[in-house]
């Protein structure tokens, strides 16, 4: 106990009255998961503004042994920035870290502390004719650092990567209070290891990143965006090559959604209506991106397209937006399925990948056995098939309790997914992280030499084990055959 109140008293002195807080009520809602799933207790929270105070905090966090989760915008999916019950761990927010620290419109980099949200990272360079080519639901609560730490996706991996690919420089405390200072761009750089990829996706358990360097791009001309109806999920896999070949430097998105994913959305949407006359067996939603002010005819060579797919039997129908308007109309079906699925009742919702072109056909293969396996169950599968990413619903039998069935039956539902998912070499995390949520599947699936080597890492960067401890790493004895 004196260790612990020695510990605040100098946390209180390095950040001041407002960096350090302890009072419940106003800790509690930092405490608590996004999904609602995890709660935890700390010691304190810190709000630290600048990457002096973080590495000076830290280095007292290592003297006292005291434990660190970081936390961001707290929208993480996997439980990543939920302290433990025990109100030992301080929870560290870098969401008071918001400057911007340089913005280089010739070179189309800006730097960004963690805690700026990724809306205005992205109004910040549509201020300039730029973009920053990452999006999803929670862009107004999103902090680069969190999207630094987890390597988020999203809609436009397809064509501009994960958040791995939009980092060109980086700065981090390490746990010794160190701070890792990588955030001047180099084209080519041959010192060695690179760092700042083994920092990234690494859900704070490395270092806490305060700082990144990021490419933009142009900004974009304007979309045109496709609606199509097609009878089996392998027939996308189709189109999506097809599209690929013809129109490379122009495709943006491509989703995939099944029939009762938009049944769902229609029930759960106010006046929401389907795009094409009936609700096919399978949905794709296409974006196509143009510079300048003019399309250069990619409408009309997506519509000629699309004919030909027609009188292949590839589609069974398609539209193209008329417009902005009816394009968001599009996307708005697409963003509310998560919401409507959840308004059905319970669900075991898994963020799943395999190699690109497997992932058609294990959908085609996955969902049946799903079913088989777990009579009453529904399986559903939607998102980025070009990045053979999809998010794999399992939706409980009808009349399910809510929560009870989860907890009686969704450890052995995620167990069967995984396990399909590991058989075909994929992962059980695409996008999400894996935070405490799926860690002891990571143990259980994971490869054991590539488990071996994470531990190892871990044990080298942070011995003491004060960073994000029980997140992402499993420990050696967690491991069992599947």
């Amino acid at each position: 106990m004196t260790r612990m109140k020695n510990f605040l008293a100098s946390a209180a002195e390095l950040l001041g009255p407002r960096g350090l807080i302890s009072d419940k009520e106003a800790m509690a809602p930092w405490l608590t998961d996004w999904r609602g799933r995890y709660q935890g207790r700390a010691c304190a929270m810190a709000l630290p503004v600048s990457t002096d105070q973080v590495a000076k905090l830290v280095a007292l966090c290592s003297h006292h042994g005291v434990a660190i989760v970081p936390q961001g915008g707290n929208s993480g999916m996997s439980g990543g920035a939920t302290p433990d019950q025990s109100g030992e761990a301080l929870l560290l927010s870098l969401r008071c870290m918001t400057a911007i620290r340089n913005f280089d419109t010739d070179a189309r980099q800006i730097t960004c502390e963690a805690g700026v949200i990724l809306q205005s990272l992205q109004e910040a360079a549509s201020a300039e004719k730029l973009r920053f080519p990452l999006t999803f639901g929670g862009r107004g609560s999103a902090t680069v650092g969190g999207l630094v730490s987890t390597n988020a996706g999203g809609t436009q991996v397809l064509r501009h990567g994960s958040m791995r690919s939009q980092v060109l420089g980086l700065e981090a405390v390490l746990a010794s209070g160190d701070i890792f200072d990588a955030l001047v761009p180099l084209k080519k750089d041959n010192r060695g290891f690179d760092l700042k990829q083994l920092l990234i996706g690494s859900e704070g358990t490395l270092g806490i990143v305060t700082a990144a360097t990021l490419r933009l791009l142009p900004e974009i001309g304007g979309r045109v965006a496709a609606w199509v109806g097609m009878d089996d999920v392998r027939h996308a896999r189709k189109l999506l090559l097809q599209l690929q070949d013809k129109l490379p430097e122009s495709l943006e998105s491509f989703e995939i959604m099944p029939a009762q994913a938009m049944a769902a959305v229609l029930e759960h949407l106010p006046n929401a209506r389907l795009p094409l006359q009936k609700n096919h067996p399978w949905h794709a939603l296409i974006e196509l991106t143009f510079s300048g002010g003019e399309d250069d005819g990619l409408n009309h060579k997506i519509a000629g397209l699309l004919s030909e797919f027609l009188d292949d039997g590839i589609i069974g129908d398609a539209t193209i937006a008329a417009n902005e308007t009816q394009a968001e109309a599009f996307w708005t079906l697409r963003d509310s399925i998560s919401a409507a699925e959840r308004a059905l009742g319970p669900a075991m919702q898994h963020d799943i990948s395999v190699p690109v072109p497997a992932m058609a056909d294990f959908i085609a293969k996955a969902i049946p056995l799903v079913e088989a396996h777990f009579p009453g169950a529904k399986g559903a599968a939607f998102g980025h098939l070009g990045d053979g990413n999809v998010h794999f619903h399992v939706l409980a039998p009808e009349g399910a309790a809510p929560g009870k069935w989860e907890s009686e039956q969704g450890p052995a539902v995620s167990r069967f997914v995984h396990d399909l998912v590991t058989s075909e070499g994929g992962s059980i995390s695409a996008e999400h992280g894996i935070g405490q949520m799926k860690r002891d599947e990571l143990g259980r699936t994971g490869d054991p030499v590539q488990l071996t080597m994470m531990r190892a890492v871990k044990g080298a960067l942070d011995p003491h084990g004060i960073l994000n401890p029980g997140k992402l790493v499993p420990v050696a004895t967690e491991r069992s055959n599947p």
